[in-house]
């Protein structure tokens, strides 16, 4: 059972889905306490966003891609550039979310969670083939 289980886990998207999983319920935990103490919504919702990228950038390089930074400034570049992507992915879920609740009168709960896919979905094409590429174009290690 554990070959298996460590089989599974050797294959990146598995990874990807398993750790984004934690990173979508560190931004919707946060997003839904920052509500219930009366947060306006925008704010919160920025705020939870910014809490889910900074865990998301620990997890993805250190277990999702196994980003292979030995030093603090080796981490510069891929840490830019995730969060480049990740603004971009914040501007179509703080868009998605203002469309589906504001605009259109959707729960704000349900709003969030409906948003969460795409941003997943284009979080781990940005990750896997612009952000996380240290020691995977020399040396082909993973």
């Amino acid at each position: 059972m554990k070959k298996l289980i460590l089989k599974i886990y050797g294959n990146d998207v598995i990874r990807y889905v398993f750790w984004g999983g934690l990173t979508t319920l560190v931004n919707l935990v946060s997003f839904y306490l920052m509500r219930l103490a009366d947060v306006p919504l925008m704010t919160a919702n920025v705020i939870s966003i910014i809490l889910a990228i900074l865990f998301a950038y620990v997890v993805n390089s250190r277990f999702v891609f196994h980003d292979h930074c030995e030093t603090l400034i080796d981490h510069i570049r891929p840490f830019v550039k995730f969060i480049s992507a990740r603004l971009a992915t914040m501007v179509i879920e703080v868009g998605g979310v203002w469309l589906l609740a504001v605009a259109m009168g959707l729960n704000d709960m349900i709003a969030k969670f409906c948003t969460q896919f795409i941003v997943l979905v284009l979080n781990y094409i940005f990750s896997k083939f612009l952000i996380f590429t240290t020691g995977k174009k020399a040396g082909g290690r993973k």
